[in-house]
């Protein structure tokens, strides 16, 4: 803790997390079906595209990989998450070292539906299957879902899978 936490010159994708219950009891979760991270459960979300803010990305994405309507004003941010992926392949012709954005989504509009890339499923906080996510979910899933705001770094192991560094502090946005 207390380090900076620089993520300038770094790609940009969001990510969401649809919540019922005050304090949150459910949260939408969605198994990834396709691409890097498949088999894993997590939120909704990707890439930022060109000319397009943070926000309009987790709108897009989420209509995309779940068929749901969210609004800017029910769209709240509360982490920004540097993740440092050491051992891409390098015929690969993407890199994975990014900042997420990620958001509850208190309010939306449409029933969950299954997509190409995602199938959602309703979980209660107490039963999040984090042994089916990625490592670092369980270090500030839980801190967000509880309504803080962090960011973060989180540094994987050569197996893009274990831990080899954390770092977390609470933020403002």
């Amino acid at each position: 803790m207390g380090k900076k936490i620089d993520n300038k010159g770094l790609k940009q994708a969001t990510l969401c997390f649809l919540v019922k219950g005050d304090p949150v009891e459910h949260v939408l979760l969605g198994m990834k079906k396709r691409g890097f991270g498949s088999g894993k459960m997590n939120g909704f979300g990707g890439k930022v595209e060109d000319g397009e803010s943070v926000e309009e990305a987790i709108i897009r994405e989420l209509w995309e990989e779940a068929g749901l309507n969210a609004y800017p004003e029910n769209i709240e941010k509360m982490a920004e998450l540097t993740f440092i992926f050491p051992s891409i392949p390098e015929d690969k012709k993407w890199h994975w070292d990014q900042v997420v954005h990620v958001f509850l989504v208190r309010d939306w509009e449409g029933e969950p539906k299954e997509s190409e890339e995602m199938k959602p499923i309703w979980t209660h906080v107490k039963k999040i299957p984090f042994d089916k996510m990625w490592q670092d979910d369980r270090h500030w899933l839980p801190v967000v879902l509880c309504n803080k705001k962090v960011k973060g770094k989180f540094v994987f192991k050569e197996d893009n899978e274990g831990l080899l560094d954390i770092d977390m502090e609470e933020a403002e946005f």
